[in-house]
């Protein structure tokens, strides 16, 4: 999302070690070497520091480093937590899967002491904030957190004691054991400086983890070596016209695979933008609009959300333009019952987001945006809805929805995203 097309006097990229995220990472190399500004201020773990100033060298940059001590003390445990009835207020229990978060929840609820907010990945932004805004809040009844490592960046939290429920995640590929940077990452919420909390505590759930823990936080993180890169359309381009009769997908997959790159670069796993072209490319449509969708924020995981984008792709070329209202069945918006209709209202906001992200970059083939927008707002307050009922045992003040349960459109269960 950063603008590369203005000047600045300042910039800042935060995160900045996420270069070398082996998905993600290009769109951080796009910003440190594409933003145009005065001063550029990168904030991140010092483990990219090195591969900065090697990549930097060409450009002709003064590169000026400045390191910063944690201002409020991290204490690792010696004990492990062994069981929730030890749990306190102010407490982030840290787990990695979707299921996993909903089971500890409803472990630490049932023990009738605390009420606990949760933070994932696939929650709407606007939800992760106000769950966020609910446990930072010391007059709510929310005392606890469960999260995902989602907490790791961009949120603001009183935690006085990060507590790992597992020390191992699968990142899609395999089961693996949590990374230095990673411990560092999420262990570094607790207590930050600011916050309730003037000192914060580390420890796991299960005491065959504490060797580990304790072994990431007292080793540096390794340095990285390699940014992420991944092609801009102008270079896809250039590439077609050697292959005028080859499609989006071929010319991506050859041009990936005959680039040349020097040690300081690796090729962005590709895969989901290659999925998007698979679709896209039997479309009427420029190579433009071709490369438009590929980098578009959707889940091809996602069932919904890849049909989301199928639909909007096809409705786009068919028609030259996509109205909401032909991909959404009208209906009656309500609050999950169930986590799998929550996690379907998950998949439908990621529609929404992408019909947004879409309106922004073909604002006149997408002309709903204020309908969009105002879906995704009450798709997040239904979820919010859900997460507050979730397991209670004491009941809350639950708010009053009378506005939003006629208001919109929702996926029809039986023609989901079908085209007209």
């Amino acid at each position: 999302m950063a603008d590369v097309t203005s000047s600045y006097s300042c910039a800042v990229v935060d995160e900045i070690q996420m270069l070398g995220c082996t998905t993600r990472g290009f769109s951080f190399t796009r910003a440190l070497l594409g933003i145009s500004a005065d001063e550029l201020h990168l904030c991140g773990d010092p483990a990219a520091v090195p591969l900065i100033q090697e990549i930097l060298k060409p450009t002709g940059d003064d590169v000026h480093v400045q390191y910063y001590e944690r201002l409020s003390p991290l204490v690792p445990s010696q004990k492990s937590l062994g069981s929730f009835k030890n749990i306190q207020t102010g407490d982030c229990v840290v787990t990695f899967s979707r299921r996993e978060i909903y089971k500890l929840k409803g472990q630490i609820e049932r023990g009738g002491k605390h009420l606990c907010s949760v933070v994932y990945g696939s929650l709407p932004p606007e939800t992760r904030t106000r769950q966020a805004t609910m446990f930072n809040d010391a007059s709510s009844e929310f005392d606890v957190l469960v999260a995902s490592d989602a907490i790791g960046m961009g949120l603001n939290l009183n935690i006085s004691r990060i507590i790992f429920s597992t020390m191992k995640k699968f990142d899609g590929v395999e089961m693996r054991d949590l990374t230095i940077s990673e411990v560092k990452q999420i262990a570094g919420r607790a207590g930050r400086y600011g916050s309730d909390f003037p000192v914060g505590e580390v420890t796991c759930l299960h005491a065959d983890d504490l060797p580990l823990l304790h072994s990431s936080l007292t080793s540096p993180s390794p340095i990285l070596e390699c940014a992420g890169l991944f092609p801009t359309f102008d270079l896809i381009f250039m590439y077609s016209r050697l292959h005028p009769k080859k499609g989006l997908y071929w010319i991506m997959e050859h041009f990936l695979e005959n680039a040349k790159l020097s040690e300081n670069y690796f090729i962005a796993d590709c895969e989901e933008m290659l999925k998007v072209a698979a679709v896209v490319d039997v479309l009427p449509i420029s190579l433009h609009d071709k490369y438009l969708f590929i980098i578009s924020p959707v889940d091809m995981r996602d069932e919904i959300s890849s049909q989301g984008l199928t639909q909007f792709a096809q409705n786009y070329a068919q028609k030259g333009i996509v109205r909401l209202k032909e991909i959404f069945t009208p209906g009656t918006l309500q609050v999950p019952k169930t986590e799998s209709a929550l996690k379907e209202l998950e998949s439908i906001h990621k529609v929404l987001d992408l019909y947004v992200w879409l309106s922004f970059r073909l604002e006149d083939s997408f002309p709903d945006r204020e309908l969009a927008a105002s879906q995704k707002a009450i798709c997040g307050l239904l979820i919010e809805e859900f997460l507050e009922r979730f397991g209670w045992q004491k009941q809350p003040k639950r708010r009053k929805l009378p506005s939003l349960v006629n208001s919109g459109f929702l996926l029809s269960k039986e023609t989901r995203l079908c085209v007209k």
